[in-house]
């Protein structure tokens, strides 16, 4: 099983057209009020960071830079090339490494963890931007390339953060303005149940080591002028003990 060709083509389409500053794309925060955070919560469940880490879902690198800083080698994985494109452009010095892949593919992670080895594996907001049945296949991915010895950090918006988008979607004004090309290409980000992540982890054979929750900041702010964060939930999982 791989993606479909429409959602590959909905992703190749947005990033195409996203624009190439920092901080235009709906999501693309500050690694210092994103990742920056998240570290804090994985850090200390991991036993070996001297483990490729895999960025996965890594869109134009903006955390995969930061995180490049903070371990020895990072590998920026995405299912679009246009995103690529955008962070080799954006990484003139080769902080980290970029590659495409389709982790919903039968095998392909397989294929990456008998090249990287135990993987340690960072995944933001990812999994409520798939089609449902590619989910727990990208799930079944993050356990392949862990192996024995690394660990996931995952977050995704909760249930509460898709009535915040729905809301926006719907404004009498529109959508606002990083948030409409998204729906435009058909990427419309939809709603994981809160129980369904860990049943996607435990399903894939991963044990929950921590979780809780946590505003996921966004680069758009509401006409008031306040920034968008949704609610979301986290969670650092690793091979079932």
């Amino acid at each position: 099983m791989s993606v479909t060709r429409r959602y590959r083509e909905a992703w190749e389409g947005f990033w195409r057209e996203a624009p190439g500053e920092a901080g235009e794309v709906f999501w693309d925060a500050d690694p210092r009020v994103t990742a920056a955070l998240h570290l804090a919560y994985f850090e200390p469940h991991l036993t070996d960071a001297e483990l490729a880490l895999v960025d996965l879902g890594c869109g134009n690198g903006t955390q995969t830079r930061y995180l490049a800083d903070r371990f020895p080698r990072v590998l920026g994985v995405d299912l679009a090339a246009a995103a690529l494109d955008h962070a080799r452009h954006a990484d003139p010095a080769g902080l980290a490494a970029y590659r495409l892949l389709d982790a919903a593919e039968k095998g392909a992670a397989e294929t990456l963890h008998a090249e990287l080895g135990d993987a340690n594996v960072y995944m933001r907001g990812v999994l409520h931007q798939c089609e449902p049945a590619d989910r727990q296949p990208l799930v079944d991915a993050i356990a392949a390339l862990v192996g024995t010895r690394g660990r996931a950090f995952l977050v995704e918006p909760s249930e509460a953060a898709g009535l915040v988008l729905g809301a926006l979607a719907q404004s009498p004004d529109g959508p606002p303005p990083k948030l409409a090309p998204i729906l435009r290409h058909g990427i419309a980000p939809g709603d994981v149940a809160d129980d369904a992540v860990p049943e996607y982890l435990r399903t894939a054979g991963l044990t929950i080591l921590s979780y809780g929750e946590l505003p996921l900041t966004t680069t758009e702010f509401t006409p008031d002028g306040t920034r968008i964060k949704l609610p979301s939930q986290w969670f650092v999982a690793t091979r079932a003990m």
